[in-house]
């Protein structure tokens, strides 16, 4: 039930488009844009290919909320490339059959899934241009290097979430209010700044990488939590 809410309020974020076509994609957008399709159905159900182009630098509407002929979405859904609606994320799309549920975070896509009514999610095709296309291309091209590339990124989000969590807290404890309630704290690492700034930037890569696969990991959060405190 909690879960048929949550995707009713995100139907309701999506808002009618202005019937434009599709733009191409171009290569200079590879870090502001990406693009996925839903391909028609074998049974016929969807003879349509649902197309969803996502802006990361489009404006963020307050709330959701998208004034009339407002072009500032973050995440419009083409049919047959047409615009039918537009949002922010999250948001969830409905299609004959089933939704397409979109969502971000800091370093790209969370979620960009078809849930067809009593089926299991699929991932949307990715275009072949585009980051996630290119990174999807290399995993088919080269399974076992891709694994290794993945198990990297998992590892160095562990290795930061480590080292930045006692420096956190540290920090945290320094502050007037809580060091006269809880007391204060001396992290047992105290790591040079550019060797802070190196893990910070490998962290960010590791979770952008994890981001092209759409496979988001609890230490993205983690770690954005406590690389944003430290």
């Amino acid at each position: 039930m909690f879960t048929r809410l949550r995707r009713t309020r995100k139907l309701r974020r999506a808002r009618p488009g202005d019937g434009s076509a599709l733009k191409r994609f171009r290569w200079w957008q590879l870090a502001t844009r990406t693009l996925f399709d839903l391909d028609p159905s074998p049974d016929g159900t969807r003879p349509a290919t649902y197309t969803v182009d996502v802006r990361y630098l489009a404006a963020e509407l307050e709330g959701g909320k998208i004034p009339e002929g407002s072009k500032h979405a973050q995440v419009s859904l083409y049919r047959d490339g047409v615009q039918e609606h537009i949002a922010n994320p999250p948001v969830a799309f409905a299609v004959p059959g089933g939704v397409i549920e979109v969502a971000t975070s800091p370093y790209g896509l969370t979620r960009m899934h078809h849930v067809p009514e009593g089926g299991s999610p699929q991932t949307l095709r990715p275009h072949p241009r585009t980051l996630e296309g290119l990174r999807a291309r290399f995993g088919r091209r080269f399974p076992r290097a891709s694994s290794l590339i993945g198990v990297a990124a998992i590892l160095m989000l562990l290795v930061g979430l480590v080292m930045m969590v006692p420096q956190a807290a540290e920090l945290i404890t320094q502050i007037d209010v809580v060091a006269e309630n809880i007391g204060t704290f001396t992290s047992p690492i105290s790591l040079p700044l550019w060797l802070n700034v190196t893990l910070v930037v490998a962290g960010v890569l590791a979770a952008t990488e994890r981001a092209l696969t759409l496979r988001n990991h609890w230490l993205i959060d983690a770690d954005t939590t406590w690389t944003s405190l430290a």
